[in-house]
């Protein structure tokens, strides 16, 4: 996806993001460094082949009239090769603060078949993802540079190329941008389901039957009426009996038990914002050839990716709504807590963020999406107080749109690109925000 210019290069929203901070358990023995044609088997609980790019030869006989082409600068990459099942991929490099200049693109082999795809890009833009500048969780040491990851579903093999941009894309005499040193592929085993998959279907125990007997040993919150809602947000928040809390309904929730966290990934500890005045909306921008039923293999793909790849203490999102309307527990901390996330750089304090799953720069997101998002905004806004028609003063922490420190007034539900220049949550989906933030307010009782 294209983005905006921030200075003179964009970057986008995906989630897939780039932060990080206190150092995640070591990544010994589930992050490998695997040799061409490895044919373990993964394991159970996921895993992750890192693999070294190296430069590619000279392409003989190829066209050059791509404009991003350039002859001077080596291309890096990786040729076809068999691989161990992943069906996650994306790249990582060593300095979080270097951008890419240039492309990155893979193909992929269906597992067990010989069916190749065609060239597919990555987000190269990814920074504006991540922990804000000078928190420990960005001062970790443990965090790279990455692209967006890609959800390619189960696949056995793969080849990559990186091209390199010009600094000038129109005089193909000038030299290549620099590649960012260091670059890798990092291919995502998932693992396997939890036993039950509680993602069926959207509010699959909700609408039309009493969600509070759906409970599968803590795989799923039910949703609860109004009226509960309040009165547990009241006995929370300390309200005097009879304040009006405006809280919506909580909506059925997905537990990180319920879509297969494996816990052992994270950093153990919680860190804590004050309260929750804002929504980012994202979209994760791992496309969206994923059904409804792969959601939390998605999940479970892009965690990994996040703290093993990248190098963060945990997934970067709050919550995360797949196309069906399922909402999905994503930071550790409690739901009801206000976790500080890693997903709009320099407005994550105070704030939560929602990924979407899927890309919206062309493709529209499903009504049962936006409804999603408008639901759990209502609640979770609701029990701090937050009116999700309304506007809300946040102080950014550093960005390419808000120097530190400046105090910006933003919608209560945002797009990431209200709070940095790029191009995320997608065109499609930032443009629903208007009716997300009416269904959430409505939600709401106001």
């Amino acid at each position: 996806m294209r983005s905006f210019l921030a200075s003179s290069i964009g970057v986008t929203c995906a989630a897939v993001l780039v932060l990080p901070s206190a150092a995640p358990a070591s990544a010994a023995p589930d992050t490998l460094t695997a040799p061409a044609g490895s044919a373990e088997p993964s394991d159970i609980a996921g895993s992750t082949q890192s693999l070294p790019l190296s430069p590619l030869p000279a392409p003989s006989g190829e066209s050059t009239d791509d404009p991003t082409r350039t002859t001077t600068a080596a291309e890096q990459g990786l040729l076809e090769r068999d691989v161990r099942p992943f069906s996650l991929v994306g790249v990582v490099w060593d300095d979080p603060d270097a951008e890419l200049h240039g492309t990155v693109q893979v193909r992929t082999r269906a597992l067990g078949t010989t069916r190749w795809s065609d060239w597919q890009d990555l987000e190269t833009h990814n920074a504006e993802h991540g922990a804000d500048p000078g928190t420990t969780e960005r001062e970790s040491g443990t965090v790279r540079g990455s692209t967006a990851p890609l959800w390619v579903g189960d696949s056995d093999g793969v080849s990559v190329r990186v091209r390199p941009a010009t600094s000038d894309p129109q005089d193909r005499t000038e030299s290549a941008v620099p590649l960012p040193t260091g670059l890798r592929l990092e291919l995502v085993d998932p693992g396997k389901d939890p036993q039950q998959d509680p993602a069926a279907g959207p509010e699959s125990s909700g609408d039309g039957e009493d969600g509070r007997t759906t409970m599968l040993d803590g795989r799923v919150l039910p949703a609860l009426s109004k009226a509960e809602s309040e009165a547990l947000g009241e006995a929370e928040a300390g309200l005097a009996p009879g304040a009006q809390p405006y809280i919506g309904p909580r909506p059925r929730i997905v537990t990180r038990k319920g879509w297969g966290a494996d816990e052992k990934l994270r950093e153990r500890a919680f860190v804590y914002t004050k309260t929750v005045k804002a929504a980012f909306i994202h979209h994760s921008a791992t496309g969206n050839n994923y059904t409804c039923s792969q959601a939390p293999a998605v999940l479970r793909g892009i965690y990994r990716y996040h703290v093993k790849s990248s190098g963060w203490r945990d997934i970067g999102y709050n919550f995360a709504v797949d196309k069906c309307g399922n909402i999905y527990e994503g930071r550790a901390g409690g739901v009801t807590k206000p976790v500080l996330g890693a997903h709009t750089l320099g407005f994550n304090a105070n704030t939560m963020g929602i990924a979407v799953l899927g890309t919206f720069t062309g493709s529209n997101p499903s009504a049962s999406a936006v409804n999603a998002v408008a639901k759990l905004t209502a609640w979770k806004l609701g029990l701090f107080g937050a009116d999700p028609s309304g506007r809300t003063t946040l102080v950014s922490g550093g960005g390419n749109k808000f120097k530190k420190g400046t105090k910006a007034t933003l919608n209560v539900i945002s797009g990431h690109r209200d709070g940095y220049a790029t191009e995320c949550p997608g065109a499609r989906l930032y443009k629903k925000l208007g009716s997300a933030r009416t269904s959430s307010a409505r939600l709401q009782g106001r």
